[in-house]
């Protein structure tokens, strides 16, 4: 498994031969929030607006982003 970090988050990485593309998804988010990119570059920055986008949606409805300890 390849892990992104950003800031205190992580991402599993993975490629997704069927797109051609790297497909990344945010780990111990009390939700799910994805991201693809076709280089390392481009996937940091999509990690980014997606994690971006998914703090500003928990805002907005009240809903802590972390899943808790022990949370399935």
């Amino acid at each position: 498994m390849n892990i992104m970090t950003l800031d205190a988050y992580q991402a599993r990485v993975e490629y997704d031969a069927e797109l051609d593309t790297f497909r990344g998804e945010i780990l111990g988010l009390n939700g799910g929030a994805d991201f693809y990119g076709k280089n390392p570059t481009e996937l940091q920055a999509e990690f980014k607006k997606s994690l971006q986008v998914f703090l500003e949606v928990c805002r907005e409805k009240g809903i802590e982003p972390l899943q808790q300890q022990g949370a399935a």
